[in-house]
């Protein structure tokens, strides 16, 4: 696909975000983070260590394999370097703060789901930047600009405590003392996070209108086709750990819902030109609500259907 690159050039400058924006973006991304975590207990931590199977089924998709299929696929593709590293980098982050939202649509299993964005946010902070720096080398298309844009490890990792981490900690801290607040107020976050990121995404988008469209194309197919292994991978891992329906939807999800606004975050402040990147993760940040939002419905569905099939037949015996 290295023949898309002169219409797939994106000038430097394009997608360059002022100071006080990137502060504002990575204050939203805590904000989701705290209001994710109102409704995280220690108990939530031991139940997962007591029954780890579907957390650790979760984190290898997560970390390993998505990563690892997408490195070599872009790698076998000869995608261009800079769509390929944004496709590397959003494989690379952990799962999505909606994802728990959209679980609890699928009616899967939420605690599953929740336990899993907590640690995966987690392991995020050593994670994301080893595999970044990991995958992005070792596809030989990549290697070359990855060292070009100079990968800033350490202040990933300090930008990745703030930003989840840190805020974490403090929405346990928050919902167990005052429960109450927790249980009002966390949907109202859920839902404030949600309209705000996606008005960085709509801002970013018209402000380089004619930028995004110039790629749109092309990025999008990648980013359908990307979501969509993403959610295969999680499904399939899930299915070959036997995990019961509720666990695997919940893993599935976790693993389709990727928390591209943390890439966001990570390319505006150390990559601001790297605008294919940019593009790649805008582009995860609105597709990825749509085909989560889909398959919870979906998931919905088929749980109502089947349970007014089991409602008549025992009606008729």
């Amino acid at each position: 696909m290295n023949n898309l690159n002169p219409a797939l050039s994106v000038s430097i400058d394009s997608f360059q975000m002022s100071p006080a924006a990137l502060i504002a973006l990575n204050a939203v991304l805590a904000f989701m983070m705290f209001g994710v975590s109102l409704g995280l207990r220690t108990a939530d931590f031991r139940r997962v260590l007591s029954r780890p199977v579907a957390p650790v089924t979760g984190m290898v998709a997560q970390f390993l394999l998505l990563p690892a299929i997408t490195c070599f696929g872009t790698w076998a593709l000869d995608i261009s370097p800079g769509l390929a590293l944004g496709m590397i980098l959003v494989a690379c982050c952990p799962g999505g703060t909606f994802s728990n939202v959209m679980t609890w649509i699928g009616r899967a299993n939420v605690a599953t789901s929740v336990s899993m964005t907590a640690i995966s946010s987690l392991a995020a902070v050593v994670l994301t930047p080893l595999n970044f720096a990991l995958y992005g080398s070792l596809n030989p298309h990549t290697r070359e600009a990855l060292q070009a844009i100079h990968l800033p490890a350490e202040n990933m990792v300090l930008m990745v405590v703030l930003v989840l981490a840190l805020p974490m900690a403090l929405g346990m801290l928050v919902g167990g003392r005052f429960p109450r607040f927790a249980e009002r107020s966390e949907r109202h976050f859920r839902t404030a996070s949600l309209f705000v990121f996606l008005l960085f995404v709509v801002i970013s988008f018209s402000k380089h209108w004619q930028t995004a469209l110039q790629i749109a194309g092309s990025v999008l197919v990648l980013v359908i086709v990307h979501n969509a292994i993403a959610f295969l991978i999680g499904d399939l891992a899930s299915r070959g750990a036997r995990l019961p329906q509720g666990d695997r939807r919940a893993v599935t999800m976790e693993v389709g819902i990727q928390n591209s606004g943390l890439a966001l975050a990570i390319l505006f402040t150390f990559y601001p030109g790297s605008g294919e990147m940019l593009v790649v993760a805008g582009f995860w940040g609105v597709w990825h609500l749509v085909s989560g939002l889909s398959l919870a419905g979906y998931w919905n569905y088929s749980n109502r259907r089947i349970a007014g099939a089991n409602a008549h037949a025992a009606d008729s015996i």
